[in-house]
């Protein structure tokens, strides 16, 4: 009964705010107008659509906000109004009250709030949908920022995901892609990552990681921890002071290289996926500011790490293999790698699916990323991959989202940028440390404390194998020994046996011998 008043409401909300016009009218279908125009009898709607619409996300909560935020930064696949009221999901979702979040504070540390902070800002900084922060200064000086998990959020997440659970088992029976498409899988890897963002001791946990790999980059900044002062509920962490990312005119202005950013945008993201294996996954402009700072002029600074993804060695492998095929126009070898990861049936021909990728990605190459839709590219390859039946990762959904973030925010700061040629000689360099010298250097450092450890042994373990082997060899020699004391005592029993046997013949010869002879004289 719950979850049909969940579907009650969304629908209601869907009515109320309008957007059924946005969706049922976008179809060429006649009888859905038809619907639409039904459904709007006696209905004023007097907001504009985008506003309209960023209220229906807010209204329906935290799992259609995160769906708005990403929807926020396609400005190719949007109109502008649109794109402009959900960037407001962003950083300015209404806040829950102030004395709210005092109260969490001190229930979190169990202390009263001014035995923590020396002063704590009762307006929040920013209200997203998972969690609001607030500035502070603590007893010894340091300016941190406190991040505050919106109350009662557990349960408002776990009503959306059973919808979304029996939603993609629907889909599953009732679809031709559904199997393809794996959607179980996608929604059970959704509930992972919302789930992780609600224990805020993982994101600082995740920051700290992120911190130590980009350390040496130089050209990314990560607030540090408060170790002390972090729980499940409430985390403290270093101040950072920076400038939006999307207030693009104020960092000109202000002396900022757009498009050295943009390029460092990429570099920082491929390095993350293909160094490490470890990247921020919701890379959308609310979490990304530039600092201003003398010290630190123009470097990126990345803030909420609830959503991390993470790579193993063969998914790298494989990622930047097509990546490099993509880039080198090697569409065959592309084909390949899809045969040989299995994503697609192995009776597939080779020829037909490198002739349906090439068509899919050739008309957009050598173009500047203004002229380069990736989601008009991912469109095209789904179709594709419909007709091939190749089956969605739903280890790899992270990536997908992550990199239409890494578009939207390459085209906001530099449209000429052309996100091809940047990333192709990284993923180069980054394969020939792989599978080079440096590579194998790499790899006996990451093992040389096992080394260490197995050379001082290596003598006895070397003297072990040795002896097992001499006292292999001489059981070996015992045996044989043994074996043949047994083939010498069978012979002799052969033949004493043949003897016995030729004697018992002999004597019954013998006696039948006698016998005829004693009826012959008779």
């Amino acid at each position: 009964m719950r979850h049909l008043l969940r579907l009650g409401f969304i629908a209601f909300t869907v009515l109320r705010f309008g957007l059924d016009e946005l969706a049922l009218s976008s179809f060429k279908h006649r009888w859905l107008r038809a619907l639409a125009r039904v459904v709007a009898i006696g209905r004023r709607l007097d907001a504009p659509r985008g506003e309209r619409l960023r209220l229906a996300l807010e209204r329906l909560g935290p799992i259609f906000v995160k769906f708005g935020q990403v929807l926020s930064t396609r400005r190719d696949l949007l109109p502008l109004d649109v794109a402009d009221e959900l960037a407001k999901l962003q950083d300015r979702v209404p806040p829950f009250p102030a004395s709210q979040a005092a109260a969490l504070v001190e229930q979190a540390f169990g202390r009263p709030l001014l035995a923590v902070f020396a002063s704590f800002e009762r307006e929040p900084v920013a209200s997203a949908s998972i969690a609001q922060v607030h500035f502070a200064v603590l007893q010894d000086g340091r300016e941190v920022a406190v991040k505050v998990l919106r109350p009662g959020m557990l349960v408002a997440i776990e009503n959306d995901l059973i919808l979304l659970r029996k939603l993609a088992a629907w889909v599953e029976r009732g679809s031709l892609d559904g199997k393809r498409l794996k959607p179980r899988e996608v929604v059970a890897e959704f509930d992972k990552y919302l789930h992780d963002e609600l224990d805020l001791v993982r994101e600082a946990a995740n920051a700290a990681q992120l911190r130590r790999n980009m350390e040496g980059l130089r050209l990314v900044m990560v607030p540090e921890m408060i170790w002390d002062l972090c729980t499940p509920g409430v985390i403290v962490m270093e101040r950072m002071k920076g400038v939006p990312i999307s207030h693009v005119q104020r960092l000109r202005a202000a002396g900022v290289d757009i498009p050295k950013l943009a390029r460092d945008g990429v570099t920082i993201f491929f390095t993350q996926v293909f160094r490490d294996g470890f990247f921020h996954a919701d890379m959308h402009p609310g979490n990304i500011q530039v600092s201003l700072e003398p010290a630190t002029f123009g470097r990126y600074i990345s803030l909420d790490f609830g959503i991390i993804g993470t790579l193993t060695e063969s998914d790298k492998d494989y990622l930047a293999q097509n990546f490099i095929a993509f880039f080198r126009r090697d569409y065959k070898r592309v084909a390949e790698l899809h045969l040989e990861s299995g994503w697609v049936p192995k009776g597939t021909r080779v020829d037909e699916l490198e002739g349906a990728v090439r068509a899919c990605c050739e008309p957009y190459f050598d173009r500047p990323l203004k002229e380069i839709s990736l989601g008009q590219v991912l469109l095209r390859l789904f179709q594709t991959s419909r007709r091939f039946n190749v089956e969605i990762q739903p280890q790899l959904v992270l990536l997908q989202k992550t990199l239409l973030n890494i578009e939207g925010l390459g085209r906001q700061l530099d449209p000429e940028l052309d996100l091809w040629s940047t990333a192709k000689p990284f993923l180069e360099r980054w394969m020939n440390q792989q599978i080079g010298w440096r590579g194998l250097a790499e790899r006996l450092r990451a093992e040389a404390p096992r080394y260490a450890k197995l050379l001082p042994e290596l003598p006895r373990l070397l003297h072990d194998a040795l002896q097992a082997r001499v006292d292999e060899r001489a059981a070996s020699s015992a045996h044989e020994a043994h074996w043949a004391a047994l083939v010498a005592e069978q012979r002799r029993t052969n033949r004493l046996l043949q003897g016995i046997v030729f004697a018992g013949l002999g004597f019954l010869l013998g006696l039948l011998a006698a016998q005829l002879w004693q009826q012959w004289r008779f």
